[in-house]
């Protein structure tokens, strides 16, 4: 059922919401949630693993192909923030059915896409889709809950992130190396397809966010800790994007070809540890969890970056890689939600551009390092820029509050 946190009784002094019984968390509501961000996720990093496949279908380079990740980013870069502000006021549902539709439409495009230029227009659109879901799905978990159990409901809807990478990618890129990488993105339609009813189904309607309430866009960028949360979201995700993006050419340049499917089994298996305690603490410890994750982020880009091709060390640089991602998301998005206040969607959609613009720069960049510099030079990219995140964070008190958040 949804909360209305808002509301007191007047007269009355407001009692801790601590002393009453919690309710029971929606579960069937936010795992809906969970699949859209799983299929908004596999279908952002599906290319990622399918390269070599991808270059040699539609005749083109690896790093050509890695534009396909960068066109589907720069859909959400461009959409999110028009696309979240000209729906505020639309019901909630309706929002969320229209981006899942739009997952339906363009990976089906993808998937019959005869030539380079249609398969980009398409990732283009299908990151628009994303765009749109990615300034909901926060702000539509975090109603649905009281305070105590925002960050928890938070950490269950974005739990499709971290199954995304470590079950759908790996499974994307095998069934994509086997039976084609048309039929990957395919299978991505069908489960778009079954996602329509469970939405309507086990997701509550909310209505939208009437005009009175808005604040400008800029009042809102204004708030006291917005602006830090994004600039370490572009930062820290783009140290993460120039690597991700071409695993399968460092791994091939370490001896490694053939193995990107394991080594993206283990970077997303250890992402759900990573997310499953960062869901636990995340609303007691968020500034501490952090800051150590971006530690870790450093200390697995500088095994990267020494590991050559001993292959213990790249799977464990790896595995460190994918822990500290794990829980990123619920760490940035509950800071920034937190900032946000009434205006999460808004703050939300700023997150989604931001995230979207370290990908599609994490595409360009880490090409640019791959042609120029070659594939080794991704994780001293990774480590520069996870360190300079880590400093903002460091600095940055009020974008990411020590303590106790739901105080």
């Amino acid at each position: 059922m949804p909360f209305d946190l808002s509301t007191e009784i007047p007269g009355q002094p407001s009692v801790p919401a601590a002393s009453a019984a919690l309710p029971a968390l929606p579960m069937a509501g936010l795992l809906a949630f969970a699949m859209t961000g799983f299929i908004a996720i596999l279908t952002e990093t599906l290319p990622a693993g399918l390269l070599p496949q991808i270059s040699q279908g539609l005749s083109i380079s690896q790093a050509s192909a890695g534009l396909l990740v960068s066109a589907y980013a720069l859909g959400s870069l461009l959409a999110a923030m028009p696309l979240t502000i000209a729906t505020q006021s639309w019901r909630r549902r309706r929002v969320l059915l229209i981006a899942v539709v739009g997952f339906l439409l363009f990976n089906s495009l993808t998937t019959v896409a005869g030539t380079f230029a249609l398969a980009l227009c398409a990732r283009f659109m299908a990151g628009v889709a994303a765009g749109l879901a990615w300034g909901l799905l926060a702000g539509y978990a975090r109603r649905l809950v009281p305070p105590q159990l925002q960050g928890k409901a938070l950490a269950i809807a974005m739990v499709g992130t971290p199954i995304a990478l470590s079950l759908g990618t790996p499974a994307g890129t095998w069934l994509g190396s086997v039976f084609g990488w048309r039929i990957a993105f395919g299978v991505m339609s069908g489960l778009a397809l079954l996602l329509i009813p469970w939405i309507l189904m086990a997701v509550p309607d909310m209505p939208g966010q009437p005009a009175g309430k808005r604040l400008a866009l800029i009042e809102v960028l204004r708030l006291r800790g917005v602006r830090p949360v994004l600039l370490v979201i572009t930062i820290w995700m783009l140290g993460h994007n120039v690597l991700y993006t071409y695993v399968a050419p460092y791994l091939s340049a370490n001896d490694m070809r053939g193995t990107v499917d394991i080594a993206l089994l283990v970077f997303g298996l250890t992402a759900l540890l990573g997310i499953g305690a960062i869901g636990i603490a995340v609303d007691r410890w968020l500034r501490g969890l952090t800051l150590i994750s971006l530690v870790g982020f450093a200390i697995a880009a500088l095994l990267l970056a020494y590991a050559g091709s001993f292959r213990p060390v790249v799977y464990a640089g790896v595995a460190l890689w994918g822990l500290c991602f794990g829980g990123a998301a619920t760490l940035l998005q509950t800071a920034a939600a937190d900032a946000a206040g009434a205006h999460v969607d808004v703050v939300q959609a700023m997150v989604t551009t931001a995230w979207n613009l370290a990908i599609a720069a994490g595409g360009l960049i880490g090409g640019f390092a791959l042609q120029r510099l070659g594939a080794n030079a991704e994780p001293w990219l990774m480590l520069v820029l996870s360190l300079l995140a880590l400093a903002l964070v460091g600095w940055a008190s009020s974008g990411f509050r020590p303590g106790h958040r739901a105080r």
